[in-house]
């Protein structure tokens, strides 16, 4: 098996025009559990061992400020810095021992294009909490770009991630046996298009869409089940714009998975999904994937 030196996606962290909307929506509504504040900082976790999957702090405005990723070991982080520095990334901070309340180590850079990106090792794991139709991490993250096929070889030859497959629009890279930790999207902006969740099972996503339509949130797009990664799927724009994700059954692939291209990835015309009932994704839709900026743009 391939040795990825980033073992796992860990968090993401956002900035809200109001963050304390922000804040009892995700542990209202969507399933999340405040751990602690910090500096201005709201810190919430999922079900699993993560200290925390999302990081919220009040801005001016909706952005993606960072996405954090865990390293296998401390070594990684000065081979990750060189190899960055080669593939035209920008060394922002560290490695320095982390100030914020889930510890370890941190390093932090600016991706090409723009996107900062947060690599931690030794970080606080916390006791999984009881089983639940709550999200259990973070499964992955969307990223739009206008250097899709750039980006992804970034992510490939700096961080260690590997293509698993590339449709038309995204590509799709890897950094453990989940089909994908990260997704990139054919944008004609720079920025974050979704955060998706990780949820226990089927039986999760359907409840939990449930719940968030008794809650006053219309499913946004699906359900349905994605062709590369064969993920079931469940759309949804939360109260500040953000486009987030219930998803389930992540393809798990290892190094005899093949990489197929775009002509392998193509629907019937009117089918947007393997079971053919997710209705096409509306306008609304697809303008809030293209409406959060990077931080740092």
């Amino acid at each position: 098996m391939t040795h990825f030196p980033v073992t796992a996606l860990r968090s993401v962290d956002l900035d809200t025009p109001d963050l304390a909307r922000s804040e009892a929506f995700y542990t209202s509504v969507w399933g999340l559990d405040l751990v602690t504040r910090h500096d201005g900082v709201s810190y919430l976790r999922a079900g699993g061992s993560d200290h925390h999957v999302m990081a919220l702090r009040q801005g001016d405005a909706p952005a993606l400020r960072a996405i954090t990723f865990r390293l296998d070991d401390d070594a990684e982080f000065e081979r990750i810095a060189v190899a960055c520095r080669r593939q035209g990334a920008t060394l922002l901070s560290g490695p320095l021992p982390n100030p914020g309340p889930d510890g370890g180590t941190v390093m932090t850079v600016r991706a090409p294009g723009g996107g900062v990106l947060r690599f931690i090792h030794g970080d606080m794991q916390l006791a999984p909490l009881p089983p639940a139709r709550r999200p259990v991490r973070l499964a992955h993250v969307n990223i739009n770009s206008t250097d899709v096929d750039g980006l992804a070889a970034f992510y490939e030859r700096a961080l260690g991630f590997r293509l698993t497959d590339r449709s038309k629009a995204m590509a799709f890279v890897r950094c453990n046996a989940d089909h994908h930790a990260i997704v990139i999207a054919d944008a004609a902006v720079n920025g974050l298009n979704h955060v998706a969740f990780l949820m226990p099972d089927l039986e999760a996503v359907m409840r939990g869409s449930g719940l968030m339509i008794d809650a006053g949130f219309p499913i946004a797009w699906g359900v349905g089940r994605h062709g590369p990664g064969d993920n079931v799927f469940a759309y949804f724009i939360d109260p500040l714009g953000f486009v987030i994700e219930y998803t389930a059954e992540v393809l798990q692939v290892d190094d005899d998975y093949v990489v197929r291209g775009p002509s392998q990835w193509s629907w019937p015309p009117g089918r947007t999904d393997h079971w053919g009932i997710a209705p096409p994704k509306a306008d609304h839709v697809k303008a809030a994937q293209l409406a959060v900026p990077h931080a740092d743009a």
